[in-house]
């Protein structure tokens, strides 16, 4: 008893040391860690890549893609796919482009102008929309969300080919006297130094986070992706958590596309074209599962500057385009083993 008694109470004031597992913590921060390793070998390659302007670049290049990851972060925690993310940009592209060119109404004999803000409500509200679209396929009528989601990509794609007739919407600043002055500034403007792309993204990002760790909705949105039988047993409204994931994820999508056009001062229909694959590489490297349940709004945002760091590192040392293609699908791919591994044992 005594003996006992004493190796308890040791136990007890000196309870023993957590053992760091270094295989579980590189499986765990594998994205940051291949971050700072693509840094560190194409810093050595090239002396224009380590440099400040260099990042900020870059980090523009990716605020796209990580619009279009966190909308299909949201998606991918709820069990779904949306492979309509990259085609609703080039929508939103396209009708934002419209809209700066200026809307004829040919039964009054005018032309309206909407000023900038007008214009990023409206193609929010169609992002929106084409989500909504997305969502009720999937969540009433029962479509698998690969189906509606690329039947959905088609038609947003012809929308926009329609709309334009195959051309481009060029010139896109707009002109003091229609007082539409201003839609460039997402694309060349900086704030404190930083593009404002990226801030943007940053904003999302973290509004994004909130959502998921501080709101109802959040936990909903796990336990959907998780089970979503067991969910809806206890209490979850699954279809409307399903259709505002898809809704948000065109939100997400049609900022994107306004920040791209705002980038180039010009919007063409063929825009964002398998942007959607790039969107959902960078959700699996940033260690999310794509049964669902299973993310984090880091993991992802580290998945897409993996993505635009080595593609951009590509282009800096002057590898093939071709070559980058095999490249950034060789991490996909090594991603995906990665994450099967990590979630099989579980």
């Amino acid at each position: 008893m005594s003996v006992t008694s004493t190796i308890d109470k040791k136990s007890l004031t000196h309870p023993p040391k957590r053992q760091i597992n270094i295989i579980q913590l590189l499986f765990e921060g594998r994205a940051f860690f291949a971050l700072i390793a693509i840094i560190a070998v194409f810093s050595s390659l090239s002396p224009y890549y380590f440099t400040l302007n260099n990042f900020l670049i870059m980090a523009s290049h990716v605020a796209i893609f990580g619009l279009l990851a966190l909308g299909m972060l949201l998606v991918i925690l709820n069990g779904g796919i949306d492979l309509s993310v990259g085609s609703t940009l080039g929508l939103s592209g396209v009708v934002a482009g419209y809209l700066m060119q200026g809307v004829v109404l040919k039964d009054y004999g005018v032309i309206l102008y909407p000023p900038v803000w007008a214009v990023v409500v409206m193609t929010c509200a169609l992002g929106a929309f084409v989500g909504a679209i997305n969502g009720v396929l999937i969540a009433f009528l029962r479509v698998p969300a690969f189906v509606a989601t690329l039947g959905v990509l088609y038609v947003a794609r012809g929308a926009a080919l329609l709309m334009t007739n195959g051309l481009t919407f060029n010139n896109l600043g707009g002109t003091p006297e229609h007082g539409n002055m201003g839609f460039d500034w997402l694309g060349f403007n900086r704030l404190f130094g930083v593009p404002i792309g990226v801030l943007v993204l940053a904003c999302v990002a973290i509004l994004c986070a909130i959502l998921l760790m501080r709101t109802a909705f959040g936990r909903w949105l796990y336990a959907s992706g998780g089970n979503e039988n067991a969910a809806e047993l206890s209490g979850v409204p699954v279809k409307r958590v399903k259709i505002i994931a898809y809704v948000l994820s065109g939100v997400c999508a049609a900022i994107a596309g306004l920040v791209l056009s705002s980038q180039l001062t010009s919007a063409g229909p063929t825009a964002g074209t398998s942007y959607e694959l790039t969107a959902i590489a960078a959700v699996v490297i940033g260690g999310a599962a794509l049964t669902g349940g299973r993310g984090t709004v880091l993991g992802t945002m580290l998945g897409a500057f993996v993505i635009g760091f080595l593609s951009d590192g590509l282009v800096i040392i002057g590898v093939s385009s071709y070559w980058q293609t095999v490249f950034t699908g060789a991490v996909i791919v090594m991603a995906v083993l990665l994450n099967s591994i990590r979630y099989g044992r579980r």
